[in-house]
């Protein structure tokens, strides 16, 4: 049995191998450097292997950075993680229900962010659905994480804001051994309209706060990268009292 099961690992050690060399031989991933401080905060806190949680407010690339940090980790011949596990709540979408399709179809337009990063930072149309074809990326929602465990991935939890505390409990229970985690959110873009709902995302947050495993990163409007459009924006809202 223990050695059946060694084979089974050194094969699947094996198929991981042969899927990261196959898309290093093909694709190149862009280097990119932190454009702000909070950025560069993210960075150097990833480095030292801390879990990250990423909060504040739209355009300052929480998001990107998480997925082009991870893409990096992972696609080393040498590294101690398989694959990327990106994790979103659809559950907040009043409008889910009139999609078209599944509710693997409807989850897919979740997606979409993950695809556009990927094929940006590789400089190809197909970089998302090379990666996931090979393994190396997942895309879940927290309504079918019950009974998973995830072991050696970094898991991006996106858009955190959405998931309520049942749901947080849920993902940050699901990892295992070897495992990253990386929340990224702004509770002022939160879709939930129940103040008890969001607060908890607040709650989770204190949670996190009183862990030693966690780099904490507030991003504010100085880290506004979008477009100076969209900073304008922000800025001006929060001006009149809008958060």
């Amino acid at each position: 049995m223990a050695k059946a099961k060694k084979n089974v690992q050194q094969n699947f050690s094996s198929r991981k191998a042969k899927a990261k060399n196959d898309v290093q031989q093909h694709f190149s991933l862009r280097k990119i450097q932190p454009l702000t401080a909070n950025q560069d905060k993210t960075f150097k806190g990833y480095e030292t292997g801390k879990n990250l949680l990423l909060h504040g407010v739209a355009g300052t690339g929480k998001t990107y950075i998480s997925m082009y940090l991870a893409l990096q980790e992972v696609l080393k011949t040498d590294s101690q993680y398989n694959k990327i596990v990106v994790i979103r709540s659809v559950v907040p979408s009043r409008d889910m229900g009139f999609l078209p399709g599944s509710a693997k179809d409807k989850a897919k337009v979740y997606e979409e962010p993950y695809k556009e990063i990927c094929d940006d930072l590789f400089g190809r149309g197909d970089g998302y659905d090379i990666l996931r074809m090979k393994g190396l990326v997942e895309f879940a929602t927290t309504s079918f994480l019950r009974g998973v465990t995830f072991r050696d991935a970094i898991v991006v939890v996106d858009e955190f804001q959405n998931m309520n505390l049942a749901e947080l409990d849920t993902v940050i229970t699901r990892i295992g051994n070897n495992c990253k985690i990386i929340f990224c959110g702004d509770i002022r873009q939160s879709d939930f309209v129940k103040k008890e709902e969001r607060q908890g995302m607040l709650t989770f947050m204190k949670i996190i706060d009183k862990m030693n495993l966690f780099d904490k990163v507030e991003f504010d409007v100085e880290d506004i990268v979008r477009s100076a459009l969209v900073k304008n924006y922000i800025i001006s809202k929060l001006a009149v009292g809008i958060t």
